[in-house]
């Protein structure tokens, strides 16, 4: 099992709380995001990681130093989104492997329920968010049927956690879509849409981690559920980054 993270990107969100920095490289409690991901996983024995770095990469970089991590570079990160990243790495693809984004925090039991999951492709979502879900899907008998920011009501069945898994059976029909879509221009869009892409022909699956702790740091109040739930105050160092923002804009 090797693990593909996605960590170009700069957060447009959230950037003006951040200094500059890689939302993946927030200090969630003595530790960087990022850093603690790479430790959860190879605690569950994927010491194959990846990491396709854009925005101020170096900072990642030198926060990884010893960790045997590969990197790969999307330069045009400011110009393309996480499909282009996903390109960037798809000689990296050749086993069976978990695919996320660097800005999602998980409990540690979330990658029990990942490595033992038998669906495959699955990408994972949460059934308990569906009021506040960001990114929804609608499922039956665990299968995508609908997805995007705009499903409303009935169609929405849970929150896309932002994490896949893809078996080597499966993965050459992944790369295989990734590169048509790249081949057809389609720069801008998420890699999830590769696999949103290919429902039409085949069975996508989803799995519900039903309300164990996960979190996207997209927006401030995101960053703020994280360091709740690891025992920090809330004022750890969101209130010094608040702070920060009211002096710039003064």
């Amino acid at each position: 099992m090797k693990a593909l993270i996605m960590a170009a990107g700069r957060g447009t969100r959230i950037s003006r709380y951040l200094s500059d920095r890689p939302k993946c490289t927030v200090d969630i409690g003595n530790t960087p995001l990022i850093v603690n991901t790479v430790r959860e996983l190879k605690k569950r024995g994927i010491n194959e990681i990846a990491i396709v770095l854009g925005y101020r990469g170096e900072v990642i970089e030198e926060l990884l130093k010893g960790f045997g991590v590969k990197f790969y570079y999307n330069y045009f990160y400011d110009v393309t989104n996480s499909i282009a990243s996903a390109w960037f790495a798809k000689d990296f693809l050749d086993d069976d492997v978990i695919i996320m984004n660097g800005d999602v925090f998980f409990e540690s039991s979330v990658l029990e329920i990942i490595l033992e999951e038998k669906l495959d492709p699955v990408l994972f979502c949460d059934s308990t968010r569906k009021e506040e879900a960001d990114y929804k899907f609608y499922y039956e008998d665990s299968k995508l049927i609908k997805y995007g920011k705009e499903l409303t009501g009935n169609n929405i069945s849970a929150e896309y956690v932002g994490i896949a898994k893809i078996s080597k059976k499966l993965i050459s029909i992944f790369i295989n879509q990734l590169e048509n879509l790249i081949r057809n221009q389609h720069h801008g869009i998420w890699w999830e849409d590769v696999l949103y892409s290919l429902t039409k022909k085949h069975n996508i699956y989803v799995k519900n981690i039903n309300g164990k702790f996960w979190a996207e740091v997209d927006f401030i109040e995101d960053y703020e559920r994280i360091l709740k739930f690891r025992d920090y105050k809330i004022n750890f160092n969101i209130e010094v980054i608040k702070e920060e923002v009211a002096t710039s804009l003064e």
